[in-house]
């Protein structure tokens, strides 16, 4: 075969091999959402989505009432994911910066591994740290009988999506073309306001895809936030409250809840809630990044 057609076959073989992969990927997808969705009716047939949506009470094995809201759960976990990336964010965005931009190659070489070590970190060490170190700092600042509560589950989160948004906005940063730098010192900027007006900007699709791959992170982490928050199934009022995520309900009840039971279907309820939640995060992530691509444009 001449090696022309033999490049075209491998171009369309390839071809067809990526498609391949990415039907499968959408299929897992749907199995996933259908399993979920076949599982949760009976208890949204039973219960009804005002039960879940709009009271806060979770008590599935009480005899006489048993309660399935799930109100306290929601805002427990967006209020830990809120705080973890209310610190998150400033803090990698500006690490990432420095490492691709300001430190010398001696100190980046320090810190780099430094970063990708916290990111092999198992949850359930830095949950051990949140209950034996955070924690107790936590409860003598606040005067507080223990520090299980919604803001050591944001600290942690905030440590554990560090890795991903240093790394990736690094990335971007680094991607940025070497003209625009030096375009921007030929106008006479100083290095710290091409960063900040240039670079930055520059690199902002990178950097909200970071951002989502944190919030993705933090929404669905289960073990630091079981062992750090205090897993009260109860309404918080501020970060100084022990809370229950939606991730930490599955985690706790679902080993132990007879199959077949409202209870057992109440908790896939839950873990739907989640995926869409997190669709919804990634969906929101691409809108912006379209949108910041048709403005650049």
């Amino acid at each position: 075969m001449p090696r022309k057609q033999m490049r075209r076959f491998i171009g369309f073989l390839m071809g067809k091999f990526f498609l391949i992969n990415g039907l499968v990927a959408i299929g897992i997808l749907l199995a996933i959402f259908s399993l979920l969705i076949t599982q949760a009716l009976p208890a949204l047939r039973e219960i009804g989505l005002s039960e879940f949506f709009l009271r806060a009470r979770w008590n599935p094995t009480a005899y006489h009432e048993p309660s399935y809201g799930l109100l306290s759960q929601i805002v427990s976990s967006l209020m830990v994911t809120f705080g973890a990336l209310l610190l998150a964010i400033p803090l990698g965005i500006a690490t990432a910066a420095y490492i691709a931009e300001v430190a010398s190659p001696k100190t980046r070489e320090i810190i780099k591994p430094i970063v990708e070590i916290l990111a092999g970190i198992p949850s359930v060490v830095v949950g051990f740290l949140g209950i034996a170190l955070v924690g107790p700092q936590i409860a003598r600042i606040f005067h507080l009988s223990n520090g299980l509560n919604a803001l050591n589950g944001s600290l942690l989160l905030a440590v554990m999506a560090l890795p991903t948004i240093i790394s990736l906005s690094e990335d971007a940063i680094k991607a940025v073309p070497k003209s625009y730098k030096e375009a921007s010192f030929a106008l006479g900027a100083s290095k710290w306001q091409t960063l900040c007006s240039v670079v930055i900007p520059s690199a902002l699709s990178g950097i909200i895809a970071s951002i989502m791959l944190g919030i993705g992170r933090a929404i669905g982490e289960t073990m630091t936030v079981l062992m750090a928050c205090g897993n009260a199934a109860a309404m918080p009022h501020s970060f100084l409250d022990p809370v229950r995520t939606l991730t930490a309900t599955i985690a706790i009840e679902l080993g132990e809840v007879p199959y077949g039971s409202t209870h057992y279907h109440a908790l896939f309820v839950v873990a739907l809630i989640l995926f869409v939640m997190t669709f919804l995060v990634n969906l929101t992530a691409e809108l912006v990044m379209s949108r910041y691509q048709e403005i650049e444009q």
